[in-house]
């Protein structure tokens, strides 16, 4: 009797505790993990890697050549092994068994490999032209990160919420209720809507995301090609029975031709206790890799459904967007627009422009921001930075002591700050809109904004015998928008943060002593 291989449950082990801490990574409602676990979690992600080292090259930044030198010796393990979208797809083929159709197992599949090569070219060409939309889009990090924060954390968040309530209604008081994260429709659309098109993929035809559209699986694809290790079918045991194809969920088997199509095969090694015979082998060769077929005869079925899923985000985007903008109940007429340069990217992203080139818009950062001021884009930072985060100050501020979202990122496009340096950073000023402002339409009395800022750049001066307005102090203001987020009046505030193109550094901060401020006797609202 063939005695089974321990590789297929090695696997498993390996890709749940890989997908386990990314996880934990993204849906840490908390906001308290240590960068420790993110580093872990991510340090061996192929993308994040590659973009952490080429802003920053340091020793734990090179995840990526681990990921090139495993796939020259054993093909692409990455994508069973180390990828959360790739073990997420598992767990969704997983669920084939319990489906009523009685055909529930796989048959070897044609490649549409100018799918896959024109795919990859235009993400390679749009990354060094500086669009990283279509990487944005593609890499399965940013994916698999995308459906954590936007579908996953907000319902473990209100689920939390929930029992807590329902705890604290018995007397017991352990859970503590966390910061729901404000439902953006855009980034639910995009999580949504890939995935659902990576779920239908995966029941109909397995992997067929990771060997279509995937530019990582793609590339590391090519690279498999030159492996030293590769699954192969004996020819001497092989009876072209079809047992390996129906368990290959690549669908790169060809159990009659007795080949695999090595530069599809994700290394699940689910094949290898298929063949009673002992047919199927993980071993060293060195035979050349088959030419593929590029024929496209064996059409997928559902991919023209799931495109046509894909082309409607846009539009759906955009109403969505709209119907948000159009929202507004006016408390105070404030008519004059706010009219910015720039809107304000993270501090430690050192400018938009660096920004935009390096995020993979995988929302980690979103996810661990504890005031839920960085919120995904939609046309803040126009085409290129599309889904990228930006700081939204009129759903919360930047915490002056916080510095998560440098500790987080695992691409390096926000470089992490220590607290004293992340002061002193200026991503953009408070302008004052005097037209806005109650103290001017109303002639009554405020200070929200100056009572809210860290470094008291803005603050009160005296406008009319017994009336206060704002001033401010352009070059000790730090942009962290806690001015903008108290100001009460709608639909335009009557203080907002310009953005720096290019981050500066701030003076540094007038003393208690040294500050002429006058507060009002009390919080008016």
């Amino acid at each position: 009797m063939k005695k089974k291989s321990l590789l297929p449950s090695a696997r498993v082990v390996v890709a749940s505790v890989a997908t386990g801490l990314v996880a934990l990574a993204m849906l840490d409602i908390t906001a308290s993990l240590p960068s420790s676990v993110h580093d872990a979690a991510t340090w061996i992600q192929f993308i994040p890697s590659l973009l952490s080292f080429l802003t920053a090259p340091a020793l734990v930044a090179t995840g990526f050549a681990v990921v090139l030198i495993v796939t020259l010796l054993f093909g692409r393990v990455y994508c069973s092994w180390i990828c959360p979208l790739g073990y997420f797809q598992d767990v969704v083929i997983a669920l084939r068994r319990f489906s009523r159709r009685k055909k529930s197992r796989f048959v070897y599949a044609l490649p549409w490999s100018w799918v896959r090569h024109v795919g990859l070219g235009l993400v390679l060409t749009s990354a060094v032209a500086g669009l990283m939309i279509p990487l944005a889009l593609l890499d399965p990090f940013s994916v698999f990160g995308r459906m954590m924060v936007h579908l996953a954390h907000p319902a473990l968040a209100a689920t939390n919420n929930l029992l807590s309530d329902a705890l604290s209604a018995s007397g017991f008081y352990w859970l503590k209720p966390r910061t729901v994260p404000g439902f953006d429709a855009t980034s639910f659309a995009v999580g949504l809507i890939f995935t659902v098109s990576v779920v239908v993929m995966a029941l109909r035809n397995g992997r067929l995301w990771c060997n279509t559209f995937c530019p990582v699986g793609t590339l590391l694809g090519l690279i498999s090609r030159k492996s030293l290790w590769r699954i192969t079918l004996d020819e001497s045991l092989c009876t072209s029975c079809g047992l390996c194809a129906m368990s290959c969920k690549a669908q790169c088997i060809d159990a009659k031709a007795r080949r695999v199509d090595f530069d599809r095969c994700v290394g699940c090694m689910n094949c290898l206790d298929s063949c009673s015979q002992g047919g199927v082998k993980f071993t060293l060769t060195t035979t050349t890799q088959p030419a593929t077929t590029n024929s496209d005869s064996g059409k997928q079925p559902g991919r023209r459904a799931i495109l046509r899923g894909l082309a409607v985000l846009p539009l759906a985007a955009l109403v969505a967007k709209a119907k948000a903008a159009t929202d507004v109940f006016s408390l105070r007429k404030a008519l004059k627009p706010n009219q910015r340069d720039h809107f304000v990217s993270p501090p430690g992203s050192v400018s938009a422009d660096r920004f935009n080139s390096v995020c993979t818009a995988c929302h980690l950062c979103v996810s661990a921001c504890p005031t839920r001021v960085l919120q995904p884009s939609f046309t803040e930072y126009g085409l290129r930075g599309f889904l990228q985060p930006y700081m939204d100050f009129h759903s919360n501020f930047c915490n002056y002591e916080c510095t998560r979202c440098g500790e987080v990122c695992p691409t390096g496009a926000i470089m992490p700050l220590v607290a004293e340096a992340k002061k002193r950073v200026q991503t953009g000023v408070a302008v004052f809109v005097k037209e806005n402002c109650v103290v001017y339409t109303d002639e009554t009395a405020c200070g929200a904004c100056s009572e809210h800022c860290p470094t008291k750049a803005v603050h009160m001066v005296e406008y009319k015998p017994g009336l206060l307005i704002p001033e401010v102090t352009a070059d000790i203001c730090v942009g962290c928008g806690a001015c903008e987020y108290a100001c009460p009046t709608l639909p335009n505030r009557a203080i907002f943060v310009n953005g720096h193109a290019v981050h500066q550094v701030a003076s540094e901060p007038l003393k208690a002593d040294e500050s002429k401020e006058e507060v009002p006797e009390e919080f008016p609202f």
